[in-house]
């Protein structure tokens, strides 16, 4: 039973290994000249004009953060639904339950506000 915990032991410290040397290898080889003109934020080559850091609206995550929910919302009902026949009544009843607390969860975000555009 050791070796099964050495053999994953081992992976994941070659995955680690491997992801801290791509990470590490752009900052080694890559040349290092800034000038002014690679410093400069790109826009198709016109000249920037105003500033260029605007802010983020959150209504963007907020949105983003609904839409995760209802994503995985789907991907629990999905089997659910494949297998409902075998699962029997308590099934439905813990899938039921488990609408009703996203379907609460969406009409809190609407009320708050969160699903406006602008």
């Amino acid at each position: 039973m050791s070796d099964n915990f050495a053999a994953v032991g081992i992976a994941l410290v070659v995955a680690i290994a491997i992801n801290l040397i791509m990470m590490l290898m752009p900052k080694l080889l890559a040349p290092k000249k800034p000038v002014p003109e690679k410093l400069t934020p790109y826009e198709g080559g016109n000249q920037t004009i105003g500033r260029t850091w605007l802010g983020f609206k959150s209504n963007y995550f907020l949105y983003a953060l609904v839409f995760t929910a209802f994503d995985v919302e789907t991907v629990f009902l999905f089997p659910w639904a494949l297998s409902f026949r075998q699962l029997g009544t308590f099934a439905f009843i813990e899938m039921f339950v488990f609408i009703v607390i996203l379907l609460v969860g969406f009409w809190y975000a609407w009320k708050e506000g969160a699903l406006e555009w602008m």
